[in-house]
């Protein structure tokens, strides 16, 4: 079984999580998305990836600049994970992932990994369906010193997905 970190990340936030969500998985393929294409994506059996929010939700500039129309995700987990914001950009927070999300899900994606939105503090986000993220939630502007232990739990709940 193939598995890949795939991550955009403009200021390094996004790259150092998914560092260490492949470390602690044991996955030893993490590729910048500025890099990769639809059909290296295609070729891993799983996913797990990441982005960056910017401006009012968008997409990290990478991510955004993919061109998804070739990526074929049809019966292939991939759990998501995102970085944002949650006092400066409380109106959407995450919501980058949120968008990475639907993109992955329109081609074929399953997703696995949505966790609580307890202990966040934010008013929006596109990341959240049915009172709950569809994915990771960082913020290490507000909250770097929860970052490790919700990884840590993230990576736990994931885990048997993904080995």
């Amino acid at each position: 079984m193939s598995v890949a970190v795939v991550y955009g990340s403009a200021m390094g936030n996004t790259e150092g999580a998914a560092n260490t969500i492949a470390e602690k998985l044991g996955i030893s393929e993490v590729l910048n998305v500025a890099d990769v294409d639809a059909d290296k994506l295609n070729s891993y059996d799983k996913l797990i990836c990441g982005t960056s929010t910017w401006g009012s939700g968008d997409l990290q500039d990478d991510w955004d600049a993919f061109d998804f129309s070739g990526l074929k995700l049809s019966g292939k987990t991939v759990a998501v994970f995102g970085m944002g914001d949650s006092q400066s950009y409380s109106d959407s927070y995450c919501s980058g992932m949120g968008k990475l999300a639907e993109k992955l899900k329109e081609a074929g994606a399953t997703l696995v990994g949505e966790i609580s939105t307890d202990g966040y503090e934010y008013e929006e986000s596109e990341a959240v369906v049915d009172g709950k993220f569809i994915g990771l939630a960082l913020d290490n502007d507000n909250q770097e010193d929860q970052t490790e232990s919700r990884i840590d739990a993230w990576v736990a709940q994931i885990k048997p997905q993904f080995s």
